[in-house]
């Protein structure tokens, strides 16, 4: 019988069926960091519990962590108690960490691939909803609650209900300055925040196989955003060459065995899916959010939504309160947005691929006046570490952005990069929630071209028109 990739991912680390409708699953990795670990840890402690599988386990501080002045330490409390349980609690066990001051840190859905930690075929769990980034390896990964973190510690092994299968088909070639980004920010538009929910979605299609890996890492990411937990791409040539000579990856004879494994990760000719969507991306524009949800998406070189459009009827009064936060107008032109501040990083869009679109579009420019602040926070010390190699660190700060050390930094509002009230904020991160970046704080997410083409403007462009 036809398998979807989900099914045979699914079917190589299923252990046990229940009668509740839920699975024992077996996990091959499980990466930690300083938000979700102490409490699981803690409830070891208290039931005498030890961990099953220590080698199985990579952590690295990332979501409190200080992008400037790190010699400093970590001012906030509650920050600086997180980072120190998770390097007490790692020392104590014996765990594979990345402290601050090694040059491999960084947000962990940057590290697990870059370090080969993360492969193809694994099972990925973290304390973290967008580990579905590493979905585009070909690895069934997702995010875990607390709990179910102390649970993977203690046995190596999770309770889960197995998702439906959906397939989405991007149909045409990915137009110039049409990124992965706005192509995840199409998608959720058309399909909704629940559209993806009971779901692990396969991307494909003949645009999916041209993307870069970091690409695909940005696609799968927001998948998330789409409501399912898991988005995957099948396996293939440029899956391999990533993978290949990582630091933790199989070297040697383990690399070939493994290597005849991986090619089979993907959908067999025939297999069933639950649910198809076909996605034409022909005549795509690069895309803005402009409300509180990912869905709330519109062209950038477009108009915001009329809420008197019959499309719009069941989710009026929701637009309606988007409106009013963001402080914005129905019918209003995006390129008359300007903004307060800009942000280029996350685990959705701080590697290396995403630094030099950014470098291409500032060289020689400098940052609009209205710009109270604008920094890039690579997504490691390694992306970092290359991009200084490249010289992109200077057009940066020539063009007046702020360069940082790695950290999850103002995606999330758990450390000192946050949003003032009101200020206005073109983010590469992946939501855009009421208060996700500092309270009162309005944020639109972008791709790096788009957040690039802003800062120098001081207010949203379409790039294809510079």
């Amino acid at each position: 019988m036809a398998k979807t990739l989900y099914d045979k991912l699914w079917e190589d680390h299923h252990i046990h069926s229940y009668d509740n409708g839920y699975s024992l699953i077996y996990i091959d990795r499980h990466l930690i960091h300083e938000v979700t670990s102490p409490q699981a840890f803690e409830g070891l402690k208290k039931a005498n519990r030890e961990l099953w599988n220590k080698k199985s386990i990579m952590a690295v501080p990332d979501h409190n962590v200080p992008t400037i002045m790190r010699d400093s330490g970590i001012k906030d409390p509650i920050s600086k108690i997180q980072v120190e349980a998770l390097n007490e609690n790692c020392k104590k066990h014996n765990l594979l960490k990345f402290d601050l001051n090694d040059v491999r840190q960084g947000i962990v859905h940057v590290v697990g691939p870059e370090q080969g930690i993360v492969l193809p075929g694994m099972t990925v769990v973290c304390g973290d909803s967008h580990t579905s980034t590493h979905g585009a390896l070909g690895a069934l990964a997702f995010g875990i609650g607390t709990s179910e973190v102390e649970h993977v510690l203690a046995t190596q092994c999770l309770l889960k209900q197995k998702s439906k299968n959906m397939n989405i088909n991007i149909i045409g070639e990915m137009p110039d300055y049409f990124y992965s980004k706005d192509l995840a920010l199409k998608i959720i538009s058309n399909i909704g925040t629940a559209g993806g929910t009971g779901y692990a979605i396969e991307y494909t299609g003949n645009s999916i196989k041209e993307l870069s890996m970091e690409a695909r890492m940005t696609l799968c990411n927001m998948t998330i955003e789409a409501g399912a937990t898991t988005g995957l791409i099948a396996v293939d040539e440029k899956t391999i060459s990533y993978i290949k000579d990582k630091p933790y990856s199989p070297k040697g004879e383990q690399f070939n065995k493994a290597k005849k494994y991986w090619e089979n990760l993907n959908s067999d000719a025939g297999a069933s899916y639950d649910k198809s969507i076909n996605i034409d991306i022909n005549k795509s524009s690069p895309m803005i959010t402009w409300g509180t949800s990912p869905e709330m998406a519109v062209n950038i070189d477009g108009k915001l939504p009329d809420l008197e459009d019959e499309k719009f009827l069941l989710k009026k009064q929701d637009l309606k309160n988007a409106f009013s936060y963001m402080g914005l107008k129905e019918k209003q032109n995006v390129n008359s947005i300007k903004l307060d501040k800009i942000f280029i990083g996350s685990c959705t869009n701080s590697r290396i691929e995403d630094l030099r679109v950014v470098a291409d579009i500032v060289k020689g420019k400098r940052i609009a006046k209205n710009i109270k602040s604008a920094i890039i926070v690579p997504g490691s010390g390694l992306v970092k570490k290359e991009a200084e190699k490249e010289g992109l660190d200077k057009i940066f700060i020539k063009s007046g952005f702020e360069w940082r050390s790695p950290g999850c930094s103002m995606c999330l509002g758990m450390n000192d990069d946050k949003l003032s009230e009101y200020e206005r904020c073109a983010s590469t991160s992946n939501r855009n929630f009421e208060g996700r970046q500092g309270r009162l704080g309005r944020t639109h997410l972008v791709s790096p071209a788009t957040a690039a083409a802003a800062a120098i403007y001081g207010h949203f462009v379409d790039i294809r028109e510079l």
